[in-house]
């Protein structure tokens, strides 16, 4: 054997201990993770409110106001988010479920539907701005508030964020995303439009239980989308862009997501109980 044979030869051996190395450190860092994500979720469990609802309460509190006049009410409990909140994350929950027939369509919506967009977020702005001024005594407003047009205006909103954040999911992740958009046509827009439409009547119908799912769809839609925003996040840090064929092969980063937005949820509500002292919301 002469000495080039035996150059490849350690080279080769060279190569294969790495790999093994490489695989080893991958495993550890995925052992991790999967502990820390038990470990975040199981804390957060522990010290957030009791029963389902109180979980559904803790995620709220960690972004909404949760001010009882401007919510829903189920019962003699108030919704775990305000009216424009739940809105807004019922309308992403819709929007996400719309566009999940369209699979991995990864273009945003073409120019003619974003003046459509355009007029949802400014019609968010707007309400909230004016329903914000009501908060000051004798403050110039356009018009009196109530929570329909909280809830109207959330909505609206929330299709927009679906609309943008879905296809960007898409392009991120797989290396056979498909360059079409996933909400592409005038028709799309008023499908959406009516399913809103449901979606309000459902919120204002007064029945109890279904009132309380949707309490709940709304909770853990936040849930999702932190999930899928910091899914992203990670990908594009880690440099893993475009090279995941499956779901399965998404999971790590996946999981990466759901404990960066756990952490975060978890961070908000213990910053906010440690300057109120309650798992109440702000009142005015």
């Amino acid at each position: 054997m002469n000495d080039l044979h035996v150059f490849h030869i350690i080279h080769i051996m060279k190569h294969i201990m790495d790999t093994e190395k490489i695989s080893k450190k991958y495993t550890f860092v995925k052992i991790l993770l999967a502990i820390a994500a038990i470990a975040l979720f199981g804390v957060w469990l522990w010290f957030s409110p009791p029963g389902i609802f109180g979980k559904a309460d803790a995620v709220g509190y960690a972004v909404c106001h949760q001010i009882p006049e401007r919510s829903f009410i189920i019962g003699e409990r108030v919704f775990p988010l305000c009216a424009r909140c739940s809105g807004m994350y019922l309308g992403a929950f819709i929007g996400f479920l719309f566009q999940l027939k369209r699979k991995r369509h990864g273009d945003l919506p073409p120019k003619k539907l974003w003046f459509v967009f355009g007029a949802l977020f400014l019609f968010f702005a707007v309400d909230g701005s004016n329903s914000y001024l009501h908060f000051f005594e004798n403050a110039p407003s356009l018009y009196e508030p109530n929570n329909n047009l909280r809830l109207i205006s959330g909505l609206g909103l929330g299709v927009g964020m679906a609309a943008v954040l879905y296809p960007i999911f898409h392009q991120t992740m797989w290396k056979d995303w498909i360059e079409q958009p996933s909400l592409s046509s005038y028709v799309d827009v008023i499908k959406l439009v009516l399913l809103n439409a449901i979606m309000f009547f459902v919120v204002n119908s007064g029945i109890m239980p279904v009132m309380f799912l949707m309490a709940l769809i709304s909770t853990g839609t936040i849930v999702y989308m932190l999930s899928l925003i910091y899914t992203i996040l990670v990908t594009m840090i880690l440099k893993k862009e475009n090279i995941f064929s499956t779901i399965s092969d998404t999971k790590w980063m996946v999981l990466a997501g759901f404990c960066c937005a756990i952490a975060q949820i978890a961070l908000m509500d213990f910053i906010r109980f440690k300057l109120t002292g309650t798992w109440a919301g702000f009142s005015f």
